[in-house]
Parts: C-alpha cells; sequence; structure tokens
C-alpha cells in the first residue's frame, strides 16, 4: 500500500516523468511527502473505521482527495480552462496501477 500511495503522490509534480500529461500542463507544484503522510495515516483510520486492521487499495483512494486537495497548487492555465485539483488528483488517483 505505501508503494501504491507513493506513486500516487509522485504523479502529482510535474517534473517527474511518469506525470499524467494533465498534471505536467495544469500543475505548478505537486503534494510533497507531507502529502504522503496524511494519505498513509488517513487510510489507516478508514481501515479500522471498516473494521480491518490493514489498509486496502479503497482505503489509500478514499482518502487521497482530501490529503491532497490543498497541495497541489495550479498554474493561470488551470484557472483559465476551469480546471480544478479535485479534477487533476481524481484522474491521477484512477489511472495510478496497483502494482
Amino acid at each position: 500500500m505505501l508503494r501504491y500511495a507513493v506513486r500516487i503522490v509522485r504523479r502529482t509534480n510535474p517534473d517527474t516523468p511518469d506525470a499524467p500529461a494533465e498534471i505536467k500542463r495544469f500543475a505548478r507544484y505537486g503534494s510533497s511527502p507531507r502529502g504522503l503522510q496524511s494519505i498513509v495515516l488517513g487510510a489507516k483510520v478508514r481501515g479500522l473505521l471498516e473494521g480491518r486492521y490493514n489498509v486496502a487499495y479503497d482505503d489509500v483512494r478514499a482518502v487521497a482527495l482530501a490529503a491532497l486537495r490543498h497541495r497541489i497548487i495550479l498554474g493561470f492555465e488551470a484557472d483559465a480552462e476551469g480546471v480544478t485539483a479535485d479534477k487533476l488528483i481524481h484522474d491521477v488517483v484512477t489511472t495510478t496501477p496497483e502494482e
């Protein structure tokens, strides 16, 4: 799960080679390691609330938006075209492979 969360956070940074084209175009700055910490902690809490002692991929996906929403800084082009950080994060999470 940790590697999956790391891949999600890395793909929010426009300077990484595996970042989606939308991130490279619209994001000025991506998430930092603190975003990863937020995802991991939130996923652990969600797993416990679901009655499990382990973290599932769905837990990571469920908390990624809330953990990263305010950590992505958008560029002018995103504002001009009405692209939100929520949309970019959703695209990153849905296109990041689990393995």
